[in-house]
């Protein structure tokens, strides 16, 4: 049986300058992204589109999306199969392509987690595992682009 799983955030539009939207370039792009009990996420566009470049953007927040995705799954994984995982990095990047008319899209993602395991003999499976952890992952299956994955498993020298 399927369980079904609600998600509910805000999303406040705090960029009023004063006279709303008058004009295209007469209000801010900035926002606060919160739920319930959670500290907020300052928001606004991207820079290119007129916001703020100290406050996160819709397609940043889907590129650390996808790569926490991934990670909790891959964590996941390695727990249950007996890897030890001493440390997880990723610098995913995404790209976008933007049309001429308006609007666009997401061409890919690319995640490329670099994964420190405890002992030499775990590299191998360590390694494997980022292609069941992507199959598990629910928000790169609710994607219409491809999000690959391109991780490097290493033994920690201690």
């Amino acid at each position: 049986m399927a369980r079904v799983h609600h998600y509910e955030v805000d999303v406040t539009w705090t960029g009023n300058s004063g006279t709303g939207t008058s004009a295209y370039r007469a209000y801010e792009r900035a926002h606060e992204i919160g739920a319930d009990g959670k500290t907020p996420i300052a928001g606004s566009s991207d820079p290119s589109f007129r916001g703020d470049q100290d406050r996160w953007n819709p397609e940043e927040l889907l590129v650390a999306s996808l790569s926490q995705c991934h990670m909790l799954w891959y964590l996941g994984l390695c727990a249950g199969a007996g890897v030890v995982v001493t440390a997880y990095t990723d610098r995913p990047r995404g790209t976008m392509l933007e049309e001429a008319g308006g609007g666009g899209r997401f061409e890919e993602v690319v995640l490329r987690p670099r994964v420190t395991v405890a002992a030499p003999e775990q590299v191998e499976r360590a390694t494997a595992l980022h292609g069941r952890a992507h199959e598990m992952c629910f928000i790169a299956n609710s994607v219409n682009f491809p999000v690959r994955h391109e991780p490097v498993v290493i033994c920690s020298p201690d």
